[in-house]
């Protein structure tokens, strides 16, 4: 749970606030988790409601388990008195709970006592609990007589619960409030919540700031690694603090000090729309086509419509491709040829090999990035923690510049020598994963498979854990024991794409780990990636089951990180223009022969525009076939060499 230290927590807000989605980021570094639905099914045919409950449904990872106690209110109090301490409980929402005991049906009943029995279970249970519940009280009293008994009935419930519960959060318009414990909130409650950190857009009070900045103040300023700019885009200037506050607000509302931003636990970043991806699915129903329409790609659909805000969404125009390249030393590159990864790297760079060629079919550029290399794991540390936060920060500004560049898909992918025992041992780290069963099978270049190799790289990420067995489990001190820098880069990556809401398309190991250890730094990364082919790798299938990422095709690709999402992205790209440009049967149509939808605008978010719209950019070059006099390589980007530090081509 993102919220150390407390096991218990009620999330209340109002309607539409985003209480559930606020409660859902709290339980993402659970591996698995138990959803206590209370809600009824209500009317048949009232399908807005099924929406809603269909859209709630989809949010819920594949690892989830749901329980419902709809059929008897009494026994939410059972579940959490009989969950085991190794359990993490999710009960969304006690409104839903009330309207169920105040049901005709479960009269005579003691409303009171069964509110004053969930309350001691609550108080009682072992497992980690967060409770959802909505706040009506700020209301006006309803007119009605079953109104005002469900208002009361809830108030009291809400009430009751918030004085059983370790901690209690208002989510306010999207903004957590922190209620209680007010003195704890300054110095644990998660980053970007509006009470607990100053420079946010809800200013907290002098005395619940005090202790943050006092801290802050008297910390000496780690030293930063010198990061060079990528392609030609410079970094936005950092800001001019305020006199007496060593914070200060940007524009995004996310902290910020002197140095830059300040990547930390539990920011909140944004969600993907959840309304516009079930509306587009459901659209699809309707489509003019002789079969039974796109099967289980209607999910590309779905995600494309959440990320761009539409109903009907536009194929990706603008895709990037960022090759990770850093090595890990030790153990972990065990059956490794020397050399080899940094020979994929300068052969993408310079246009040639499988993922270059594949980029200039797709039309998409293609940018290496080299990261520091990491230390053995059974041994050290991969990095210093200043290396981790500099590789954080160059992440994030990685996917800030391919947004301000009109990127609108990232593909992430890597090609460092032990990146499979690095992407190991963070997933033993965070999903309590065995190695063996997450090592995929190490293969020589002759085709043959290396058994001594898979040993050793077995050993290293074991040696590795035992070694950090008593240390922190947060998410700087995995990237910083286990990680690497490929890893800590990729994790910026994945958070500075969700700020800019820019969706990321994973392939590999190295992807799926940073979308591990981003659970605890922001829960919303995860809704903006898409997985298109496990590649048949243990690492790879474990992973994306955790983050709920079900993959859209079973390919086995095995064409190196990167490579096996541009195989696949022509036909993704398809499925996308087909939606969008079929009509609507006609027995389906309006008055008019035409689709009603149609009308809608395509995306309401600033941040993403259609290529065909947009002018090109004169300091981001297309990525473009050369014209040599015979076979030869594809070109990239340009690439700018730094006079020291990391170097992206």
């Amino acid at each position: 749970m993102s919220v150390d230290g407390w096991n218990t927590v009620l999330v209340l807000g109002g309607i539409r606030s985003g209480k559930s989605e606020f409660a859902e980021s709290l339980v993402t570094d659970a591996p698995v988790v138990r959803y206590v639905a209370t809600a009824p099914e209500g009317d048949p045919e009232d399908t807005e409601w099924a929406t809603r409950l269909a859209a709630h449904r989809a949010r819920r990872p594949g690892s989830w388990t749901t329980e419902e106690t709809t059929e008897d209110p009494r026994r939410l109090a059972d579940v959490l008195a009989s969950a085991e301490p190794n359990e993490t409980l999710l009960v969304d929402d006690l409104g839903g709970w009330v309207t169920v005991l105040l049901d005709p049906d479960y009269q005579p009943a003691d409303d009171v006592a069964t509110i004053a029995e969930l309350a001691e279970a609550i108080r009682g249970c072992a497992a980690r609990v967060v409770l959802v519940s909505p706040e009506v009280g700020l209301s006006l009293v309803p007119t009605t007589p079953l109104g005002r008994a469900f208002t009361d009935a809830l108030g009291a419930a809400n009430r009751a619960v918030a004085d059983a519960c370790d901690a209690v959060v208002l989510v306010v318009a999207g903004q957590p409030v922190w209620l209680k414990p007010a003195a704890a909130a300054t110095a644990t409650t998660p980053a970007g919540t509006a009470t607990a950190l100053p420079g946010t857009a809800t200013a907290p009070t002098a005395a619940a700031t005090a202790p943050v900045v006092a801290s802050l103040a008297d910390t000496e300023p780690t030293p930063e690694v010198q990061l060079p700019d990528v392609l030609t885009h410079a970094p936005p200037a950092a800001p001019t603090p305020e006199p007496g506050n060593a914070w200060a607000a940007p524009t995004m509302a996310l902290p910020m000090v002197s140095t830059g931003l300040v990547i930390q636990p539990g920011m909140e970043l944004p969600m993907p729309d959840e309304y516009a991806g079930p509306q587009a699915v459901d659209r699809l129903a309707t489509l003019d086509v002789p079969g039974a329409g796109l099967g289980v790609l209607d999910r590309v659909v779905g995600f494309a419509a959440a990320t761009q805000g539409t109903s009907i969404p536009a194929a990706w125009g603008s895709v990037r491709v960022l090759l990770l390249h850093g090595d890990h030393a030790g153990g972990a590159s065990a059956g490794t040829v020397a050399g080899e990864s940094a020979r994929r790297a300068a052969q993408a760079r310079a246009g040639r090999g499988a993922l270059a060629r594949l980029a200039a079919e797709s039309g998409a550029s293609l940018q290496v990035v080299d990261t520091p290399a990491a230390a053995p794991i059974e041994d050290q540390p991969a990095l210093a923690p200043e290396q981790v936060e500099s590789a954080l920060r160059y992440g994030w500004r990685l996917a800030e510049q391919a947004a301000d560049a009109g990127v609108q898909l990232l593909v992430l992918g890597a090609c460092g020598a032990g990146t499979e025992a690095a992407a190991a041992a963070v997933l033993a780290a965070t999903a309590g994963a065995e190695p063996p069963a997450v090592l995929g099978r190490v293969i020589t270049e002759s085709g043959e498979i290396d058994d001594a190799a898979w040993m050793i790289r077995c050993a290293a990420v074991r040696d590795a854990l035992h070694r950090t067995r008593r240390s922190s489990r947060g998410a700087k001190d995995i990237l910083a024991e286990l990680g690497g820098g490929d890893v800590a880069v990729a994790t910026g990556v994945l958070l500075g794409a969700t700020a800019r809401r820019v969706p990321v398309l994973l392939d590999g190991p190295v992807g799926l780990a940073a979308g591990m250890v981003s659970r605890d730094l922001a829960g919303q990364a995860r809704h903006w990636c898409l997985l298109a082919d496990h590649g048949g790798h243990p690492a790879v299938r474990l992973a994306a089951d955790v983050l709920g990422l079900t993959p859209l095709l079973d390919l086995r690709l095995d064409l190196g990180e990167g490579a096996n999402a541009l195989v696949a992205l022509p036909l993704l790209r398809s499925v996308l223009a087909l939606s969008a440009a079929l009509p609507v049967h006609p027995s389906l149509a309006g008055t008019d022969g035409t689709d009603p939808a149609a009308d809608e605008p395509e995306s309401t978010d600033p941040s993403y525009a259609d290529p065909d719209l947009t002018e090109p950019d004169a300091t981001e070059p297309d990525f473009v076939e050369p014209e040599p006099a015979g076979p030869g390589p594809a070109s990239t980007e340009v690439d700018e060499q730094p006079a020291s530090g990391w170097r992206a081509g």
